[in-house]
């Protein structure tokens, strides 16, 4: 699989070092916006059958793993579901 290639159109999103998952982390407004976010990913990945890491840290740090278990690595649905969870709306934290 080309994961650099559909990587392109997926900003911030990175291939982790063991190639076998790709990750986004968020830093976002507050503890319920993380939430909110992590709500909204829930039921976009319920729907598809595809569903992510999501971890949670100091309270609005949010970082998103997506890795197809059942291939032990990436597939295509992976980014798809990538390019679902960017279109999503997020309240980040501002610089």
């Amino acid at each position: 699989m080309a994961a650099k290639k559909y990587l392109n159109g997926l900003k911030g999103w990175r291939l982790r070092s063991d190639k076998k998952s790709i990750g986004k982390e968020f830093l976002m407004k507050d503890f319920v916006a993380a939430v909110k976010l992590i709500n909204l990913i829930k039921d976009k990945a319920q729907a598809d059958g595809h569903h992510p890491d999501i971890h949670l840290t100091g309270y609005r740090h949010l970082a998103i793993e997506l890795s197809t278990h059942e291939l032990g690595g990436l597939s295509e649905n992976d980014f798809i579901l990538a390019a679902q969870i960017e279109k999503l709306p997020k309240k980040l934290k501002k610089p």
